[in-house]
């Protein structure tokens, strides 16, 4: 885990160095903050998605060249068998494994998101994005916070919402929970 946090941090510095930009121009033109920045760069903690996103997004990038260090290469269509997809550990708390990592130019970036349980009291991280996040839970229940809204799901339930609005999840009963994560 630790060290996919690092390749990822060196990607992300890559593609700075790259466009010659500064820490300060990459924050700016994404809206990040300088310390969250940072601390993504120096790969010395957790680098959410979301962020990752608005870099990808905001420099033509795939997010797949990020989390993973590969470009999509397929137009016509991308095959992601069973439990085959490239697969990130980004904390000990959430797995992402994208499906569709080696599909171009694609319009969303499915996932299959597990989150392991935390003690009761720990507080949920929040993140927001631009666009739009579809989630269907496959297994387990999930506590999903939507700008202060608590909203509980079950195996089967589905929500789609304005990913700008701050939103965080917590597994409950003591169990992961699963789902189908679509982040447009």
């Amino acid at each position: 885990m630790d060290e996919q946090i690092k390749q990822i941090a060196e990607r992300l510095r890559g593609l700075r160095e790259v466009l010659e930009l500064s820490v300060e121009d990459v924050v700016k033109d994404c809206g990040l903050s300088i310390e969250e920045y940072a601390q993504a760069e120096s790969g010395e903690s957790d680098i959410s998605v979301s962020m990752l996103q608005k870099v990808a997004r905001k420099y033509g990038v795939a997010l797949d060249a990020l989390m993973f260090g590969e470009e999509p290469k397929m137009s016509t269509y991308f095959l992601t068998r069973a439990g085959k997809g490239t697969s990130i550990e980004r904390t000990k708390a959430y797995k992402y494994q994208s499906l569709a990592a080696g599909f171009k130019d694609r319009k969303a970036d499915p996932f299959i998101v597990t989150v392991e349980p935390k003690e009761e009291d720990c507080p949920i991280t929040f993140n927001a994005h631009a666009g739009q996040e579809f989630n269907l839970i496959i297994e387990g229940r999930m506590l999903l916070n939507i700008n202060g809204k608590e909203l509980i799901l079950n195996a089967g339930d589905s929500i789609y919402f304005d990913s700008k609005q701050p939103h965080g999840m917590k597994a409950l009963d003591g169990k992961s929970v699963k789902f189908l994560a679509m982040i447009m």
